[in-house]
């Protein structure tokens, strides 16, 4: 990273491990996933793969086998499933690198088993989220290939599915899944198969239903100190983990009447300074969080106005005493006040899953590290 960059994520793992361990304490009959698909939520796989594993996390998940090898090529050697594949992937590189693999469907299973040295494979049973895995009669299709595949030789190691309301904890699809899961389960061992490992409950459902934890939870978003839903109630200390950090690369005091980037969308009320922060839509911030967001700087929180662009946005530093290179915090934790993730999903109308893992671009991925204060 250069010595002064102009834009820069910084990840607090030591605030990864504690949520990673808090959640663990919240499901104690459970093994714990923490899900490092997608860059680690954009949080950097190896780093927070590493981390996850230094604060017990027995199990990693990620979504392709070329995120599984590449934490392999990074040195992790634990458990480790992946769960999205298209036809054509190199499911013998899975069997060496010690990679779990799912099927979803009975073709599926067939393109596995036809790999050089076949992995390990768990079953996933769509139980109504209407995405991956087994629905309906392929599910019975699923049982019957799986039962031909362990006669065969086949290691068959667990079976999971995934939830589609739990961050509604009241929702009647929650019920309706687990009781689909419980019978696809039942499935399995009247074909005579082990089931193995069982999982369903997501972030959502480690947080509110312990029905659904069974023998291992798959923590995700809530593992970086985000809320699946920040209207779903929970009781779990969780810290966000991620701040967006940019330098002011221009400072200017302007008059009332001043228009203020593409389209005058901002036209200043009075005399103001406005700063410029080198950071836009081409490093992953949400353009529609125009108008609406909000950043810090000098211990104050300023209007982000105007149109973000490509490259940079304008802040309103009102009168504070600003200079060019000082700090401008985007998004972070929120204790000293500053805007979370959180706040600017809410700006940019979406989620804060998109927020952190949207970021790319210019901005430079650091890590804090201080494994003995969390210990």
């Amino acid at each position: 990273m250069p010595a002064t960059p102009q834009a820069w994520v910084e990840v607090d793992l030591d605030a990864y491990r504690a949520n990673v361990r808090a959640l663990a304490a919240r499901a104690p009959t459970a093994q714990l996933m923490a899900v490092v698909k997608a860059d680690a939520y954009g949080h950097g796989l190896v780093p927070v793969a590493r981390a996850a594993r230094e604060a017990g996390a027995g199990w990693l998940g990620v979504a392709t086998l070329e995120e599984a090898l590449a934490l392999r090529a990074g040195g992790d050697e634990g458990p480790l499933l992946c769960w999205l594949a298209a036809p054509g992937a190199d499911f013998a590189a899975a069997a060496r690198c010690d990679i779990e693999v799912t099927a979803s469907s009975a073709e599926q299973l067939a393109e596995i088993l036809a790999a050089d040295a076949v992995p390990r494979i768990q079953l996933k049973v769509d139980t109504g989220l209407g995405r991956n895995g087994a629905f309906g009669d392929q599910w019975g299709e699923l049982v019957s290939a799986a039962v031909d595949a362990a006669a065969a030789g086949a290691r068959l190691t667990g079976v999971w599915s995934h939830l589609a309301c739990a961050d509604e904890p009241d929702h009647p699809a929650n019920d309706a899944q687990e009781a689909r899961f419980r019978d696809a389960v039942d499935d399995l061992r009247a074909a005579g198969l082990d089931p193995g490992l069982r999982h369903l409950a997501n972030s959502a459902a480690l947080l509110t239903r312990p029905s659904a934890h069974f023998d291992l939870v798959r923590a995700g978003i809530a593992t970086y100190g985000l809320p699946p839903d920040p209207a779903m109630p929970h009781d779990v200390p969780l810290t966000p983990v991620m701040t967006l950090r940019a330098r002011l690369a221009a400072v200017k005091r302007v008059p009332a009447g001043q228009g203020v980037s593409y389209g005058y969308q901002h036209v200043t009320e009075r005399e103001t300074t406005l700063g410029l922060v080198p950071i836009g839509y081409g490093d992953g911030v949400h353009r529609a969080a125009t108008g609406r967001a909000e950043a810090w700087v000098r211990g104050r929180r300023v209007a982000v106005v105007g149109t973000i662009c490509m490259d940079q946005m304008v802040v309103d530093l009102g009168d504070l005493p600003a200079e060019r290179g000082d700090v401008v915090t985007l998004f972070g934790p929120g204790g000293a006040g500053e805007p979370t993730a959180v706040e600017w999903a809410q700006a940019s109308g979406t989620i804060a899953y998109e927020v952190v893992t949207g970021l790319g671009g210019r901005i430079h991925l650091t890590h804090t590290d201080d494994p003995g204060r969390s210990r």
